[in-house]
């Protein structure tokens, strides 16, 4: 199933592994585990923040690829399922049948 992983990240455990290496380290660590379909970073409501879409094959695989992110970065997630516009449009076609 394809979800979207949203992480908002604090500013203090963020800039300690900045400085130490431990967030790119968790990231690159992440991106190699789940090999995204699209991965972005920016801020968001002022805090560090990620938005990684991926294949989730097994619900048990979400502890370990979000240990690091709540451990390390004291991390706020959410993973829901999402769609992109063709598979949206056959979801839609399926309703109105």
């Amino acid at each position: 199933m394809k979800v979207m992983l949203r992480a908002h990240m604090d500013t203090a455990a963020t800039n300690e592994g900045i400085t130490t290496g431990a967030l790119p380290q968790a990231i690159k660590t992440l991106m190699d585990k789940v090999k995204p379909e699209a991965a972005y970073f920016g801020l968001h409501e002022g805090v560090r923040s990620c938005w990684i879409v991926f294949d989730l094959k097994d619900s048990a695989q979400m502890p370990s690829l979000t240990w690091d992110l709540f451990h390390e970065f004291n991390a706020e997630i959410e993973v829901g399922p999402v769609m992109n516009a063709e598979e949206l449009a056959k979801a839609l076609a399926a309703v109105q049948s």
